[in-house]
């Protein structure tokens, strides 16, 4: 359910932003810096996607405690009906437990 709402989201977006979400979802927070550097992408287009992705609140800004001129970028964590965080959404560590 929350893929499809998220699928639906990125839809609209720029294929420079759905890179960027891929790498936040593979990578975990990360500095724009860091964004640029996995993905290859100009620091300006990552900048586009991230305001882009801010935009539709699937992109969260934070403080970087190791450098606080910089940011730190994460994916918004997806919260249930009742307002507490969505048990049923897949964790950081899903893909790695077997």
């Amino acid at each position: 359910m929350m893929e499809e709402i998220e699928s639906d989201n990125l839809s609209d977006c720029p294929p420079s932003a759905k890179l960027v979400y891929k790498v936040l979802e593979y990578d975990g927070p990360l500095t724009q810096k860091q964004i640029v550097e996995e993905s290859m992408l100009s620091a300006r287009t990552v900048r586009y996607a991230l305001e882009r992705l801010e935009e539709i609140g699937m992109v969260n800004e934070g403080i970087y405690f190791a450098d606080a001129r910089q940011s730190l970028y994460r994916l918004e964590e997806p919260v249930a009906a009742d307002g507490g965080l969505d048990e049923s959404a897949p964790t950081e560590d899903a893909c790695c437990a077997e």
